[in-house]
């Protein structure tokens, strides 16, 4: 069995490690604290072609594979992290969503604009009192006439501020098969988004509230009986969120490394110490084992969805090891780590906000467990009687 990539692909992630590093470097410090969209940068990566790279050419994507898409956002987030959330906006999350199931008309509609990087889409997933159980949503889609009504709201939405269009997860009837998906555009009558709020990691949020907003019928993306649709596509979505968490773990690796080599105590390089050559041997091993996980869920998913299985696996292992190895790197910087001169304490507050997204590490084990099973153990409790 051959655990490396192969030619093409370590061609492909060269060639975006050059350009991250030829146009994306400078700048990287300032990006990650600014609560502002890099637009400049969005239309940057659109033209490198790292946008929709595993998305047909037919539909204006790339033509690649998840396995190009998770090698880009890595290869740009060793050099700027903040850049390879906008990797992550243009191939995974809401757009994979959208790219899978919308119709002809949606793609043409929105599709250029998100893809040349002059647009971004945002998820309405999580609700004030339905957050990991989202099967307990409760804004409503009502038809009437041409229409539907959209009444409800949703919290922590990520790029809500910034996004011109929302793919909002919507109770259409009762029940698991009642709930499906529309597309509202920001400025809809009867759409308002809030004020921002900010996570730990500085990214910003607003709440998206929804009163008596109209859209027209062609705006439902999955109707009843979609939901098992979105679930499935949202699990390509975990590995965004497992190549970020791994990649900014290895971006904190890194520094520390240049850190310790350089860094001198008592009349010695700190990399001279057994205790710091132990971490670093931990932390190497955390990193290199999480990396298989991801190339294995990655592979899957090179002629299909990869399956829920491996993604929770691969998300749970560069989670764990992501906020690991950053949390230690930071140790070993001490105060320069712990300050905002150094983007390791900007990596460690991004990667432990991504171990409550995409799915809790928690609800990843409870996958798990029912794949070694193979049942399904439901949270919720019996009902009476």
């Amino acid at each position: 069995m051959n655990f490396d990539l192969s030619e093409e692909h370590q061609a492909f992630a060269a060639s975006v490690r050059r350009f991250a590093r030829d146009r994306l470097a400078a700048g990287a410090l300032a990006r990650a604290h600014s609560p502002e969209y890099p637009w400049e940068v969005a239309r940057m990566l659109a033209e490198q072609g790292l946008l929709g790279i595993a998305f047909s050419e037919e539909e204006g994507g790339q033509g690649g594979t998840l396995m190009h898409a998770v090698l880009a956002i890595q290869e740009v987030a060793l050099v700027c992290p903040k850049s390879a959330d906008i990797v992550q906006a243009g191939n995974f999350g809401p757009i994979r969503t959208f790219v899978e199931y919308a119709s002809p008309e949606q793609k043409k509609r929105w599709l250029p604009g998100l893809l040349s990087g002059e647009k971004v889409i945002a998820l309405g997933m999580s609700e004030p009192d339905a957050g990991s159980a989202v099967t307990e949503l409760k804004t409503s889609a009502k038809a009437d006439g041409d229409h539907y009504v959209i009444d409800g709201s949703k919290v922590f939405s990520t790029h809500s501020p910034h996004a011109d269009l929302f793919l909002v997860y919507v109770r259409f009837a009762p029940g698991l098969n009642g709930i499906g998906s529309v597309l509202v555009e920001r400025g809809t009558p009867g759409f308002q988004v809030g004020e921002p709020s900010k996570f730990m990691s500085g990214e910003e949020w607003c709440q998206l509230y929804f009163d008596q907003c109209r859209i027209p019928k062609a705006n439902v993306l999955l109707g009843e009986g979609g939901f098992k649709k979105q679930i499935a596509g949202f699990n390509v979505e975990r590995l965004g969120n497992s190549s970020r968490s791994l990649a900014l773990g290895r971006h904190c690796f890194n520094a520390a490394r240049e850190h310790a080599m350089v860094r001198k105590q008592f009349g010695r390089e700190l990399c001279e110490f057994q205790g710091i050559q132990w971490k670093f041997a931990e932390m190497a091993l955390k990193l290199e084992s999480a990396q298989l996980l991801l190339y294995k869920a990655a592979m899957e998913g090179e002629h299909g969805l990869p399956s829920a299985h491996s993604t929770a696996m691969a998300k749970l292992a560069c989670n764990l090891a992501g906020w690991e190895v950053a949390n230690e790197a930071l140790q070993v910087m001490g105060g320069m780590g712990y300050s905002q001169e150094s983007l390791v304490e900007y990596c460690t507050r991004r990667i432990r906000g991504w171990m409550i997204a995409g799915g809790s590490i928690e609800m990843l084990k409870n996958r798990i467990a029912e794949g070694v099973f193979e049942r399904s153990f439901p949270q919720r409790a019996p009902k009476a009687g």
